[in-house]
């Protein structure tokens, strides 16, 4: 028991040190796109099963901004950019330096510029994935809703089908000042993927 407990701590190491290195990336390659400082704090990382996904960020019928992409390449799976509206309107405002009076929708440049910096996100978190494993792992073209939380996901499932039980979440918190602006990164990997992912960093898995 204890030796399974070491496993499941070792990998969760290894998953937080794929959140730190990602976020570093991803806050300086924001920096870039937006020719200002961004930083971002230390994430917190931590597994939960799929159905408490829904439940992390306020139910199943809290409405959410979620930018979508499917995870491409050897270790395949599914991954959800989740912000509350009111933090993704003070993204824009605070990082984008782009205002908005109506806090129930969003315009095709506030579309755009969330997507870009969702891409970003999920570029630099699955290059840090990439990295550690040495499998090829890469996101497709963004899609953005801003519907309730069980109904995107819900729409994740009909498009590809299962989803692995498993997600990993990254916690994710831009600084500016005193202000925290936070969202919430989750990386479903599909059913075979995580066994892929750990066994390519010398873990064995239970089943092994």
């Amino acid at each position: 028991m204890e030796n399974l407990e070491n496993l499941e701590d070792f990998k969760l190491d290894v998953l937080k040190e794929v959140g730190n290195i990602g976020s570093g990336n991803a806050a300086t390659a924001l920096s870039r796109l937006l020719n200002k400082p961004v930083d971002m704090g230390v994430p917190k990382v931590q597994m939960l099963p799929f159905e408490e996904i829904a439940e992390k960020v306020g139910g199943n019928e809290q409405l959410v901004v979620a930018i979508f992409f499917r995870v491409e390449g050897e270790a395949p799976g599914n991954l959800f950019f989740i912000l509350q509206p009111h933090a993704a309107k003070s993204l824009l405002s605070r990082l984008a330096n782009i205002p908005s009076d109506d806090e129930d929708s969003f315009n095709e440049m506030e579309h755009s510029a969330l997507s870009e910096i969702g891409n970003i996100l999920a570029g630099s978190y699955l290059s840090s994935l990439a990295d550690f494993t040495r499998l090829s792992m890469y996101p497709t073209v963004p899609a953005l809703a801003l519907d309730m939380a069980g109904a995107i996901l819900s729409y994740g499932l009909l498009q590809f089908g299962q989803m692995g039980d498993a997600a990993l979440l990254i916690d994710t918190t831009f600084l500016e000042g005193q202000n925290q602006i936070e969202g919430q990164f989750f990386l479903i990997p599909d059913p075979e993927s995580f066994g892929k992912i750990f066994r390519s960093l010398g873990v064995p898995m239970n089943d092994d």
